[in-house]
């Protein structure tokens, strides 16, 4: 079994009451795409196999924990399609996590930011892996 490496200055915490761990194809290009989209930080990783994937990545963003991993196809864990949900991010700021998030490479808009009826502002986009993402505030 591999040894989870954690950042330098960090302790790996989970943070949150509902974590999402997201399987997706190439768990380390994903991580760079969040920390440029949402100002992830890395904070563990299982060392990379000789294909470059990892059974194990944690980010921190808006100070809730993310998991990530890769592909395992030979193991019995396909890419599979993500369906059926949104990662929203509840943030003080959303005009400057909407203006990061839609300036990075691979992000798609799917609802503007905009003032809803329900009194906050709210936007959706959808990241380079299937994913949508809510950015409310």
């Amino acid at each position: 079994m591999s040894v989870v490496q954690v950042a330098p200055g960090e302790t790996g915490e989970v943070r949150g009451g509902v974590i999402a761990y997201l399987q997706v194809d190439g768990a380390v290009k994903a991580a760079d795409y969040y920390a440029r989209a949402f100002g992830a930080r890395e904070v563990a990783r299982a060392p990379l196999d000789e294909k470059g994937r990892t059974m194990h990545l944690h980010l921190y963003i808006n100070e809730g924990s993310l998991m990530l991993c890769d592909v395992y196809e030979e193991h019995g864990h396909p890419l599979e399609k993500p369906g059926g949900m949104t990662l929203t991010l509840n943030v003080t700021d959303p005009d400057m996590w909407w203006e990061r998030a839609t300036k990075a490479e691979g992000t798609v808009v799917e609802v503007e930011l905009q003032e809803m009826f329900w009194g906050s502002r709210w936007g959706q986009v959808r990241d380079p892996f299937g994913f949508s993402w809510a950015i409310t505030g």
